[in-house]
Formats: C-alpha cells, sequence, structure tokens
C-alpha cells in the first residue's frame, strides 16, 4: 500500500515539500514539478525517510542538476537532494581523500591542489557533483573518476549503508555497473604528492583548453551525447558537425555555436523542444552515419 506522502510533513516538517517546482534546480532551467522533493539533512534522516517510503516511490537523486533534463510534466515519484551535510571533505592519508558525494568536482579538484594532491585536476573542469560523478564515470582531457576512486559508500533503497571498493566496480566509458537503486554518501579517493605550483599550472592550462571550445555562463547541462567509442573513430562533435544544420532549433532549444555537442535553453525552451532538437539530431546522425547515439545527460521524465 502507498503511503500518503502528506502524513509524513509533520515528521520531515520544512524538508519534504510537495508539487514543488524543480525548473530552478537545473542548469538547463527546464521542467515542471515533483510530486515531492525531499532535502536529506543527514545520514540518519535520509535512513528514516527511505524507511517509511519502504521503496513504494519512484526516486530521483539530484546533484548539481549540471547534465539532467527534467520534464514539464509534474515527475510521478520523488526527488531527493542531499543537504550541505554531505558536502564535507578530510584527508584520510597523505594521499588519500574523502569527499562526501554533495561536494561539487571542483572543490574537490581546489582541496586536493590546497593538499599537494596531484591527480584530481581533471575535476576542475567538471560541473557536477561526486555522486553523480562517480555513477556516470565522468570524466575530460584523458582522465576519469574511475582513475582515482578508492571505495565508495551508499546507501540503498530500504536504508542499508554498504561500502563497495571501486575494484568491485565495472567501469566504462560514461558508465559503470553501480545499481541505480545506491545513493551515495561518500568516496575515498587516492592521488600523489604534487608541488601546489604545478598542480595550479595544469588546472589553469586545463580550464584555459576547456574555455576554449566549450560554452560558458549559460541554460546548457554539457555534452549532450557520449562520443560513439566503438563505432566510430570520429567525436561525436564531429559527426554531429558533418550531419545536422547546425542552426536547426526547436523554440528556444537550439545547437551552442561553440561546441555542437552542447544544446543550450536560449530563454524560455520547453522540455519537449529540448528532446525534439535530442531526437532531431540523433536522427540525423544515424540517418548519415548509421550510427546510434546514446545520450550523456539524464532525462528525467
Amino acid at each position: 500500500m502507498k503511503i500518503d506522502l502528506k502524513d509524513l510533513i509533520p515528521e520531515f516538517g520544512n524538508n519534504l515539500k510537495l508539487n514543488f517546482d524543480l525548473k530552478k534546480k537545473n542548469w538547463f532551467n527546464i521542467g515542471g514539478k515533483t510530486k515531492a522533493f525531499y532535502k536529506a539533512d543527514s545520514l540518519k534522516e535520509l535512513i528514516k525517510f527511505l524507511k517509511k517510503i519502504n521503496n513504494k516511490e519512484k526516486i530521483f537523486i539530484l546533484g548539481a542538476g549540471s547534465n539532467t533534463l527534467i520534464t514539464d510534466k509534474q515527475f510521478n515519484g520523488i526527488v531527493i537532494k542531499l543537504s550541505n551535510n554531505f558536502n564535507n571533505i578530510s584527508m584520510l592519508n597523505n594521499d588519500i581523500i574523502i569527499a562526501g558525494s554533495a561536494v561539487t568536482d571542483k572543490s574537490l579538484s581546489d582541496f586536493a591542489m590546497e593538499n599537494s594532491i596531484g591527480g584530481f585536476e581533471f575535476l576542475s573542469c567538471i560541473p557536477g557533483t561526486v555522486g553523480g560523478g562517480i555513477k556516470m564515470n565522468a570524466g575530460c582531457f584523458e582522465r576519469e573518476f574511475k582513475d582515482i576512486l578508492v571505495s565508495v559508500q551508499a546507501i540503498d533503497k530500504s536504508g542499508k549503508v554498504i561500502t563497495i571498493p571501486a575494484k568491485q566496480i565495472n567501469f566504462e566509458y560514461r558508465g559503470s555497473s553501480l545499481s541505480d537503486d545506491l545513493i551515495f554518501l561518500s568516496a575515498s579517493f587516492k592521488g600523489f604528492n604534487k608541488n601546489k605550483d604545478l598542480i595550479q599550472n595544469e588546472i589553469i592550462k586545463l580550464k584555459a583548453k576547456k574555455d576554449k571550445s566549450q560554452p560558458t555562463r549559460i541554460k546548457t547541462s554539457g555534452s549532450t551525447f557520449k562520443n560513439p567509442i566503438n563505432q566510430s573513430d570520429k567525436k561525436v562533435w564531429q559527426l554531429i558537425k558533418e550531419s545536422v544544420p547546425l542552426e536547426k532549433s526547436f523554440g528556444d532549444a537550439s545547437i551552442s555555436e561553440k561546441h555542437c555537442n552542447f544544446f543550450v535553453n536560449k530563454g524560455n525552451a520547453k522540455f519537449e523542444d529540448m528532446k525534439k532538437l535530442i531526437n532531431f539530431v540523433s536522427d540525423s546522425v544515424f540517418k548519415k552515419t548509421g550510427i546510434k547515439l546514446e545520450t550523456e545527460i539524464k532525462i528525467l521524465e
């Protein structure tokens, strides 16, 4: 029997909101309402909430919202966001860092630099959180989360906390074998001792490279499609450029002039506009090349 979410408000107070608007919670600035939005203040509260829900509701974990396209219709489930209490970073020993899953990738990169730990520089260019980065094995400039991950602490939907060593996870390009039923709490990462100035120089170099080729400070959600690594030697942006009229748009959903694998909300794009653009580009590439593109952004509908 489904629980009436209204009955949980006395217990969870302001942290549980019904019929909550998600539009401002993602970088595209697109989306309607979710049946419920729960902000978890602590692990204890999160466990309590999951046990009350008892796996009877669809759950979506929202991180930075930097690679998420959300439906304009109501999402018939619960969106969970982890509070700042999951945003802590600390040193375990001289080359291992522990970070909460709500920590931004940039903050983790900065912390590593301040502590003279190398290997985290690439994270300065990824606009997401640790939790999302682990799930999708995020990466750039030939480095990925799997290259630094030691283990991840997670909770399943029944409220059980588990630790998974990285060696038990099958990582692939922009994906992993980690279950969708897990909510990541924190992770430990291993780097190596490196001069702080060298780390800083590397970060500056990577950021300059990124800013030159990718749009910034606009309503976009990063790379729309994964590179088709087993089907083509070409990058996805090359396939799009060869297959699609780049001025094509649907409403305010358009292709970035700076990087054609980045789609942009130029004003008030609707979910359907962005979805049409994604499908149009995917179909055009398939017709021209026979390659079926896979989205890198998460679509919540």
